[in-house]
């Protein structure tokens, strides 16, 4: 044996350096920052479902050598950027922000800044305004959630930016409104965050708004408060147990439907399905969690590159340097407990991400097929549940 057939068959020290693949747009996939034990519900909920089953194992995210795996994954296969869900502490609204005062912020500052590969990547946050801390007050927002952003976030060389302006995505439209008091103060909070982005010399900021339902109507609304435009965390389909391709039908009629209203530009949305069993809750604490009444439904690999192929169809007939044709979502990195994610996993492997890369890249780049395990890597959190 040669001297470089021992170094090539030497495991790597380290997550081996990740191979990007050119897309012909910006993708990125929503992130839900849940999965580190004992935070939110705990891996524990996926005891009955091995098929979704990490491939790097039930992981701590807060391990930055976890986040590299996963900026490696998406890298490779031309996602360029995950979209946090990002949570402030409910008892903590009304003070000052510091990162101790976040609701399953380890995703962020202890794995991605921590990680060695982050400076390839991009981030944004959108911010859970519903099912955490809201503001107390536009001061509130002034003084103390927006220069946390600023300080934390924004200032970051790999914030997201399109066309030069930083995104900013908020969750929740009724919840703002309510927390503002009316629609003109809802108006003003959005001024706030302009004024202090620009006054940090960060230059411009598009605010995009959730929302996953057609209607013209409720898009005016955001509009008028000064939103730029809207996008969808998932789509939801009628029934218990919708078909894939009723499933997909829904997704593309809504944002056709938005494409033909003009009311405001979109990001379009590409969901993989939707199964919350290990959330169920018999209790009926929650009544969208009970088993009997839960819509039910996921894809194959194979169907989800179709959905891709359609939604590459529809953003491409829109014109060029608009924010449909140059901007995707992903639906989702990693929602194992609510049954939406692309990760890869025992499964479905690496298959939904080889559908993005074999729809959106060039394909020229070499992904790295290997389980962490493979090359001696890991294990990254509890090996069993």
């Amino acid at each position: 044996m040669t001297g470089n057939d021992r170094a090539w068959l030497a495991l790597p020290d380290y997550v081996p350096e990740p191979d990007a693949a050119a897309a012909d747009r910006l993708i990125g996939a929503h992130y839900f920052p849940g999965w580190k034990p004992g935070a939110h519900y705990g891996w524990g909920v996926l005891k009955d479902f091995p098929e979704r089953r990490p491939l790097p194992g039930y992981y701590d995210e807060s391990n930055p050598e976890l986040t590299d795996w996963e900026i490696k994954w998406a890298l490779e296969h031309g996602i360029g950027f995950f979209l946090y869900c990002w949570y402030r502490e409910k008892r903590n609204v009304g003070s000052r922000v510091t990162p101790a005062d976040l609701h399953l912020g380890h995703a962020i500052h202890e794995g991605l800044f921590r990680c060695r590969y982050r400076d390839r990547f991009r981030f944004a946050i959108m911010w859970e305004n519903e099912n955490a801390g809201n503001i107390a007050s536009l001061d509130d927002l002034k003084d103390n959630l927006l220069p946390f952003w600023i300080g934390e976030y924004f200032s970051k060389p790999n914030y997201l930016r399109w066309r030069g302006r930083l995104m900013l995505f908020v969750y929740h439209f009724d919840s703002l409104v309510r927390s503002c008091g009316d629609a003109d103060a809802t108006r003003r909070a959005l001024e706030i965050v302009r004024e202090g982005v620009s006054r940090a010399g960060l230059g411009e900021v598009a605010i995009l708004c959730e929302q996953r339902w057609p209607g013209p109507g409720r898009l005016r609304k955001m509009r008028d408060v000064g939103f730029d435009a809207v996008f969808a965390y998932c789509w939801h389909a009628p029934g218990r147990f919708p078909t894939v391709e009723e499933a997909f039908d829904l997704q593309l009629a809504h944002m056709v439907a938005w494409k033909d209203a003009g009311v405001l530009p979109f990001i379009p949305t590409a969901t993989v399905g939707w199964d919350p069993m290990p959330w169920a809750r018999p209790d009926g604490h929650q009544e969208w969690l009970h088993p009997d009444k839960m819509t039910r439904w996921y894809s194959t690999p194979a169907q989800y590159r179709n959905l891709l192929e359609r939604i590459k169809a529809l953003a491409d007939s829109l014109p060029d340097g608009s924010l449909t044709r140059e901007m995707l979502l992903l639906d989702n990195w990693n929602e194992w407990g609510e049954g939406h994610f692309i990760c890869p996993s025992a499964g479905g492997g690496f298959g939904y991400l080889q559908a993005v890369r074999e729809v959106f890249t060039d394909g020229r780049n070499l992904p790295d097929y290997r389980a962490p395990e493979l090359i001696g890597r890991g294990p990254y959190g509890p090996e069993s549940l």
